[in-house]
């Protein structure tokens, strides 16, 4: 007789990775790739960051901290949130996390039971859909395109069959870089509220803009479950550290689950993390950077054949529309990588419906890796 394997563990990979891999695979070779397909900046953390660390190291036992975190980092968020969006946040409510991942997992459990039933935009986030299922709870796949900038929206909701009990929305969005305006934020916001539906907001592309700010969910109720990280607009994505703004029915909840799961987040990225609040200079540098990027991009990508892009009004993504290149995003992005040397995201990754019709670009490295990307690009198609 066979043991017993859990069937939590049947789900999808997330694709991205095993882009990077492959693409790993052939730069160890000697083979000269640029990498579009990964989401995370290319920059180090700061330098005021490595400082604090160096510190850290030297006079700190670097033990077990609270399961929510260490007070200088909670007390460094809230007042993030003053500064930042112009919000009191009480920092009794602030829940440091090992990266957002592990926010989203302590959200999902304290939140849902298996069972219920959770909607997300697709195209979206894969993790989100796979730790869910993980987790026994029914993904609700809300198809958004153009006509909705990608986003949900209250009249896509009200069309799904049965209750929700959930809403995941991200804004700035992975992997299109759309986002929600204020008014439609209010919207879901009161939609939820009205219909019992318990709301995670994704926060973790704020800061990463290219108009107007993003606002956060907390700017129109406290039911909300806030995500954010310090992997993306702070730079620190290896530190795996990100945060919770915990609604107060489901703090306790939160911090037992914390306690049993991960007992608490690292201590050294947490030293690390209070103080890059105060390394404003550089993150404004990395946000220049990604702008020129961006404008590179959505200029020369059409110029290639890719002309049916998002709006990409945040984050570090452009989500191109290749039905006219393909039918099949996964086998066209591994040609791109051995023919081109460009590695990108198939979108099926993030829509496992409609993604054989999309290709997802990160744009977060250097300037001269997206213009020699975009070269080759169209001398490649152009074959």
């Amino acid at each position: 007789m066979g043991l017993k394997v859990s069937k939590r563990g049947r789900v999808p990979p997330f694709i991205v990775m095993d882009v990077m891999r492959a693409a790993n695979e052939r730069e160890a070779a000697g083979e000269n790739i640029m990498h579009l397909e990964v989401g995370q900046p290319g920059t180090g953390a700061p330098k005021g960051v490595v400082e604090a660390v160096a510190a850290a190291v030297r006079t700190d036992r670097l033990g077990y901290t609270d399961a929510f975190g260490i007070p200088p980092l909670r007390r460094a968020i809230a007042d993030h949130y003053n500064n930042f969006y112009g919000r009191a946040v009480d920092a009794a409510r602030i829940a440091v996390t090992t990266g957002s991942s592990g926010a989203f997992i302590l959200a999902f459990l304290a939140a849902f039971d298996a069972g219920d039933r959770v909607a997300l935009a697709a195209p979206g986030y894969p993790a989100y859909r796979n730790i869910l299922t993980a987790l026994g709870i029914e993904v609700i796949e809300i198809p958004v395109g153009p006509d909705s900038n990608f986003q949900p929206t209250p009249e896509l909701l009200a069309r799904v069959d049965g209750q929700l009990d959930g809403l995941i929305v991200a804004s700035p969005s992975n992997p299109t870089g759309t986002m929600v305006s204020r008014d439609e934020l209010a919207d879901l916001c009161r939609y939820c509220r009205d219909n019992g539906v318990r709301l995670i907001s994704d926060e973790i592309y704020h800061g990463i803009v290219y108009g107007a700010p993003a606002e956060t969910a907390l700017a129109f109720t406290d039911d909300a479950i806030v995500v954010n990280s310090f992997s993306k607009y702070f730079s620190m994505t290896g530190w795996r550290l990100g945060w919770m703004v915990v609604p107060p029915d489901l703090l306790r909840a939160v911090e037992c689950l914390a306690q049993n799961l991960f007992i608490s987040p690292p201590t050294v990225s947490q030293h690390a993390a209070a103080a890059v609040f105060s390394c404003q200079d550089e993150l404004a540098e990395n946000i220049g950077r990604y702008a020129e990027n961006r404008r590179l991009l959505l200029r020369e990508l059409p110029k290639a054949g890719f002309d049916k892009l998002a709006s990409a009004d945040g984050a570090f993504y452009i989500y191109a529309d290749v039905t006219a290149l393909t039918n099949d995003s996964a086998a066209f992005c591994q040609r791109m990588l051995v023919e081109a040397g460009v590695a990108a995201t198939p979108g099926i990754d993030f829509d496992p419906s409609r993604g054989h019709r999309f290709v997802r670009f990160s744009f977060a490295r250097d300037t001269a890796d997206m213009a020699e990307a975009a070269k080759r690009l169209r001398a490649w198609l152009k074959k």
